[in-house]
């Protein structure tokens, strides 16, 4: 089954300096180990592609069913040095929003 982070999340984003901060908050409980299992530091830094050129750190926070991911290297030298659009990463989270997983679980939506 394919689902999109957005339909079973939402997200918050920001910045330090040259790296982004994403938060993803499971809509649910049930949702929580599911994108604990398939929101991976790997896919996240692959789905933002050449956007990203450093690590991306994940953290857990399970009392919160979120994941807080840390997208270094992403902001172009950050809100005083970057000449990017969005130079203090607030469209970030939407832009995870839109990453697609293929899951075994069968969830209702």
């Amino acid at each position: 089954m394919k689902v999109h982070l957005l339909q079973i999340c939402h997200a918050r984003s920001g910045d330090k300096g040259d790296t982004g901060n994403v938060g993803l908050i499971a809509r649910k409980e049930e949702f929580y180990p599911i994108i604990k299992k398939y929101v991976t530091p790997e896919r996240v830094k692959k789905h933002f592609g050449e956007m990203v050129l450093g690590n991306v750190e994940r953290f857990e926070l399970p009392n919160l069913w979120a994941l807080n991911f840390l997208l270094h290297e992403a902001l172009g030298g950050g809100g005083t040095k970057s000449l990017k659009n969005d130079a203090q990463g607030k469209t970030l989270s939407a832009a995870l929003l839109r990453m697609e997983i293929e899951i075994e679980e069968r969830i209702q939506v």
